[in-house]
């Protein structure tokens, strides 16, 4: 049956809400069919668009922010063995520590310190004196609350002679003390600029700790199975027949003071030596490794420096500045950063490493460096007798000839083959000689038992240079390997320790780097880069200054796979 216009309009006039729309309703459906079905195209056409074109408004308005979920596994040559800020020996320990403990302070992507268990924190105007205020959500990976007397037991823990904790020097001297349950004092024996960098060291639950004497502190299953405050906790330990560790699985921590971490997960395997690490990586067994290349692989300074360091105790030719200077021009930089190296270094002049916010010595250029370096021995009284192939100069009586030392490791032996067939060149006799890493500290070093060493200096990001150029530090313990000496930079070096203010410290070691380089105590030849082939598809990652290999994840509960549009009111704020 059919209905004129009049009386559909009549039949549903009560039921109408939208007159608009229910008279077009009811005008198409008087249509004859063929008239309707056209109707019916062009509506929905037109509704589409509009939906389309309010998606297409809603995207231009939203952003994407990251998400949770996702994860990846990292390969680490080596095995774990002490995971714990107080006794991590090894990368792989640090490794591990760094992520499932966390400190009152934390490194930021770009190197700068925050506060992560800390709320706040105060320093007196003697620069003496920090006092630190706790977040009171702060909990460690069991649920019990960080307090100030977790903090004084971490330190006075450092401090335990009978632990032998590498930590034991950086802590020497200060007094921790809880004023309250939230807030912990450490006064310091004399004003030390970089001390904020020391307390990223991770907090240790006294709970769990306080019983454990120091005998009995590198075996207890904490060391394998850590409770900490970091972002990530230990889900899962895997082991051999043989028990031992193969591979350990972190999932986040949501009670991290710093807030969840985005990935859900961060697993770990173990290989016995890089090949095999790089062959896993290779093969999409693992997802990431640092010191491994590949395309699209992250870059950051490395704050390490090496050269050779001359003893003129040991050999009296070294005490001619000229020479020293020669030695160092002679050396073929370009050849160890960019062809030994692969191009993972940066060529250097001077004791500072890239990334310190300083102008860096200029690298020594000459057409010819050898015939450059014969120059100035030459200008220093000194003559080459052609049939003794030797440098003779009448006013010294050692023979210019060098014994150069080093660890017996690839790197630092192809390197030290690289100035060997240098000074060669320059008519300077070198016998090289390599030890295995331990004997060289023991046998080595520590006596001061070298006429050149080839070694490298972990600066650090707090760019303290005192142990390794102070006149006090030549002798063991400190690490002078130089014997340098020099009032002015002593003075420069205790002015970089005890100012606060950054440009007086920017200044400072400005003038220490250009001292230095200019007495020429070593011929420093690179700054390695690290290198990070990070998982693929990972957001978020960005890597500081570094300092440890473990300073990568300084930024870790920040990355991210996952991704979400939301409206600007709705996103997290960073």
């Amino acid at each position: 049956m059919r209905y004129s216009w009049r009386q559909l309009t009549d039949r549903h006039e009560q039921r109408t809400r939208f007159p608009l729309i229910e008279d077009a309703v009811l005008y198409i459906r008087s249509l004859p069919p063929s008239d309707r079905l056209i109707a019916y195209v062009l509506t929905g056409l037109a509704g589409l668009s509009v939906l389309v074109g309010l998606f297409a408004l809603q995207r231009s308005f939203l952003i994407e922010e990251p998400a949770y979920g996702g994860s990846f596994t990292e390969g680490l040559v080596g095995t774990p063995r002490f995971i714990n800020p107080l006794l991590a020996l090894t990368d792989t320990d640090r490794d591990l520590a760094r992520l499932t403990y966390a400190g009152l302070m934390g490194t930021s992507g770009d190197g700068t310190l925050v506060p992560v268990l800390a709320e706040s924190y105060t320093v007196a105007d003697t620069g003496l004196v920090y006092t630190f205020t706790l977040r009171a959500d702060a909990q460690f990976h069991d649920g019990t609350p960080v307090t100030a007397e977790d903090v004084v037991f971490t330190v006075q823990k450092a401090q335990d002679p009978g632990l032998k904790s590498p930590e034991l020097a950086n802590w020497s001297g200060i007094r921790a003390e809880a004023v309250d349950s939230r807030t912990v004092r450490f006064t310091l024996p004399r004003a030390y600029a970089p001390f904020l960098e020391k307390t990223t060291l991770g907090i240790l639950p006294s709970s769990l700790w306080r019983d454990v004497s120091n005998s009995q502190f590198p075996f207890s299953p904490l060391m394998v199975r850590p409770v900490g405050a970091g972002p990530f906790k230990v889900e899962n330990v895997r082991q051999n027949k043989e028990g031992f560790i193969t591979g350990y699985t972190l999932s986040a921590f949501g009670e991290y003071a710093l807030g969840r971490p985005y990935l859900d997960r961060i697993s770990f395997a173990f290989f016995d030596e890089e090949d095999a690490l790089s062959f896993a990586l290779r093969n999409g067994r693992i997802d990431s490794a640092y010191g491994v290349a590949r395309e699209g692989a992250l870059e950051a300074p490395y704050a390490r420096v090496f050269g050779t360091f001359f003893n003129e105790n040991a050999n009296p030719v070294f005490a001619d500045a000229d020479v020293r200077r020669a030695l160092s021009l002679a050396i073929n930089r370009e050849a160890i950063t960019n062809v030994i190296l692969g191009g993972y270094a940066t060529p250097i002049a001077g004791p500072v490493p890239p990334g310190s916010g300083i102008e860096l010595t200029p690298i020594p250029t000459a057409e010819n460096r050898i015939r450059a370096a014969a120059d100035i021995l030459e200008e220093a009284g000194w003559t080459y007798d052609d049939e003794a192939r030797l440098w003779d100069n009448p006013d010294v009586e050692a023979e210019l000839r060098v014994t150069l030392r080093t660890s017996n490791v690839p790197e630092l032996k192809t390197i030290g083959q690289q100035i060997q067939a240098d000074w060669a060149a320059l008519g300077v006799p070198t016998s090289l000689e390599l030890f295995e890493p331990s004997d060289l500290t023991q046998n080595v070093i520590r006596p001061r038992n070298y006429d050149a060493l080839l070694f490298g200096m972990i600066v650090g990001r707090d760019r303290d240079l005192y142990a390794f150029w102070h006149t006090q530090e030549r002798s063991d313990p400190g690490l002078n390997i130089a014997l340098y000496s020099n009032t002015e930079v002593d003075a420069l070096l205790e002015r970089l320790r005890t100012q606060s203010d950054p440009a007086v410290r920017s200044e400072a070691l400005q003038a220490i780097e250009t001292a230095i380089a200019s007495d020429y105590p070593a011929a420093f030849t690179h700054a390695p880069t690290f290198v990070y082939a990070a998982p693929r598809g990972m957001k978020g990652i960005e890597l500081p200054q570094i300092g440890a290999p473990s300073d990568r994840f300084a930024t870790a509960a920040s990355w991210y796979r996952n991704t979400q549009e939301v409206w600007p009111i709705f996103a997290k704020r960073q």
